[in-house]
């Protein structure tokens, strides 16, 4: 599962109102290939900034981490670093002008999953030799799999009733199919009190059914464990414009967000 993440979380930049200098497809493995490198966009004279990392969607197969859309121009403009999550962040953020202490972590559609995940399931920065201590907050944006076994159930569940084939590659088969996989790459799963995992703010799609149900059932989760959690539904947009939008002025997703990411680091 590390290694499943590194693959598909390769995304995006750093940054802050200050000119920049683009470092692009810096590996973070040894022998890495395309999908093992990341972006950074680092400002002239950064020190001790929070640093966000954002996990780019795209099915857990697909995606890039070149789809940032204004995020990283409006994070600069805040007095925040946009990158790419795993280890390498941590170690070398510094060398960025970043605070390794003062992490924010936050993806999109398959990217929301792995980063309910990462913030949740404390076994992956342990092995790194880590803890939730360095995560200020987390922010997964319009996923439908935070409990997969719900998903995977109301999904093949439409498809039966209206006598529709079984989808080929859904998520039964992107996450094996072995009910005991399913349950474990499930954030709720691990959702529990006194663990140190860092307030939520879960944004979603108010009119999909599905990312709807699954918004406010993790949310519920992390609220049973006295995990400081908002959930925010955003009206007539899409689960593409909710990404694309995120930094725009006029936004309320992004007022939402700011709001959250203000608190979360102070």
């Amino acid at each position: 599962m590390k290694h499943f993440i590194s693959l598909l979380i390769a995304s995006v930049a750093l940054t802050s109102a200050h000119a920049q200098e683009v470092k692009r497809d810096l590996p973070y493995t040894k022998n890495a290939d395309k999908l093992q490198t990341l972006d950074v966009y680092s400002p002239d004279k950064a020190k001790n900034l929070p640093v966000v990392f954002w996990i780019h969607g795209g099915g857990w197969q697909g995606g890039d981490k070149s789809e940032v859309y204004d995020k990283p121009k409006v994070f600069i403009g805040r007095g925040f670093i946009l990158v790419s999550t795993n280890r390498w962040v941590h170690d070398h953020i510094a060398e960025h002008g970043g605070d390794p202490k003062r992490l924010l972590i936050m993806g999109h559609s398959a990217g929301a999953q792995l980063a309910a995940l990462l913030c949740t399931d404390e076994r992956y920065l342990k092995e790194e030799g880590l803890s939730f201590a360095i995560i200020k907050g987390c922010v997964p944006v319009d996923g439908d799999t935070y409990d997969i076994p719900a998903m995977i159930e109301v999904a093949e569940t439409r498809q039966r009733v209206h006598g529709l084939p079984l989808p080929k590659f859904g998520h039964r088969i992107k996450f094996g199919n072995d009910s005991a996989k399913h349950k474990d790459f499930s954030a709720v799963t691990h959702v529990g009190k006194n663990k140190g995992i860092p307030p939520f703010l879960i944004l979603y799609v108010a009119n999909h059914p599905d990312v709807t149900a699954q918004a406010l059932r993790l949310g519920n989760v992390l609220k049973d464990a006295d995990v400081p959690v908002t959930v925010f539904g955003a009206k007539e947009t899409t689960h593409v414009k909710i990404n694309a939008d995120l930094g725009k002025s006029d936004d309320p997703a992004t007022t939402a967000l700011f709001t959250f990411v203000e608190k979360a680091v102070k």
